[in-house]
């Protein structure tokens, strides 16, 4: 008899952060994989794999860092495909992906290194056009991001901050410019088209950062980006960064976003703890639909 799959009711905020990033990852990554500055939460990866996509769908990150919406797809018996730029993510991402699936013939985890800027000549011809679903996350500023070492861990005195750049290599887009990462974005998001299935879904987490003090409405500018790309734009939803306990917010920022948002009061800038990623869907237009290229 075959299985029945429904589709999650579709809510606008997704309650993603009911446990905290660590204890989400515990036990399901190998070692080292904690070091990557900038981790999409894997509820959220999951959360966005359940609604839009079926058993055995083929699920793409063309920026996939250590491999946590392969790891969520493959858990969920969807087959996964990413691309990584960094050869050492792309090593980890492809571990991950190994230990994660516990069934090799059901469904499939493959990894790619390269840059997604040129997606369609790195993933091979079989899969164009067969992508149910894309989930991404682009870079942005690194003042959420990084670890630290106290004088206990360290024997010195003061806090050291480790593991907060995204690479050292100046080509990576973590490095880019604000307008040279949203071009380079765009051009990823119109190769993601490009091997989308029709009718496919591509699912961007993002937030806006302050730059000098000037706010970076990053969400407005990749939904603009989407729309470049050819892609329509279908729902925005949020996805907590926060816990909920007693029908209120339970915060979980880093250090580094405490004390920016400290320095920032202290001059007089109104600035807040950000509690959720904005999450923008678009969809692959069906045939015969007008789209930019």
């Amino acid at each position: 008899m075959p299985q029945e799959f429904t589709v999650p009711s579709l809510i606008s905020v997704w309650n993603t952060a009911s446990t905290c990033a660590r204890v989400q990852r515990n036990g399901r990554y190998v070692p080292g994989s904690a070091a990557h500055s900038a981790k999409m939460l894997p509820n959220l990866a999951a959360h966005a794999i359940r609604v839009y996509t079926r058993p055995r769908d083929l699920v793409l990150d063309p920026m996939c860092g250590i491999g946590t919406t392969l790891v969520e797809a493959i858990r969920l018996g969807r087959n996964a495909l990413g691309i990584e730029y960094e050869p050492q993510g792309a090593r980890l991402a492809a571990l991950n992906a190994r230990c994660a699936n516990q069934d090799p013939g059901a469904v499939t985890g493959t990894v790619l290194c390269g840059d997604a800027r040129h997606l369609t000549s790195l993933v091979p011809a079989v899969f164009h056009g067969a992508v149910d679903l894309v989930v991404t996350s682009p870079p942005y500023g690194n003042s959420v991001h990084g670890h630290l070492r106290s004088t206990r861990e360290t024997g010195e005195r003061g806090l050291v901050k480790r593991d907060f750049r995204y690479s050292r290599d100046p080509a990576n887009l973590a490095h880019a410019s604000t307008d040279r990462l949203l071009e380079a974005f765009t051009e990823i998001l119109t190769q993601c088209r490009r091997v989308l299935r029709p009718g496919g879904t591509v699912v961007v987490t993002t937030r806006p950062w302050r730059e000098r003090g000037e706010l970076i409405d990053l969400p407005s500018a990749v939904l603009a980006a989407g729309q470049a790309a050819g892609l329509v734009p279908a729902e925005r939803c949020v996805a907590l960064l926060a816990g909920i306990r007693d029908s209120q917010l339970v915060a979980r920022p880093s250090f580094f976003q405490m004390k920016n948002v400290r320095h920032a009061r202290r001059l007089g800038i109104p600035l807040s703890v950000i509690q959720h990623e904005d999450v923008l869907i678009f969809t692959q237009p069906e045939p015969g639909r007008p789209t930019r290229s």
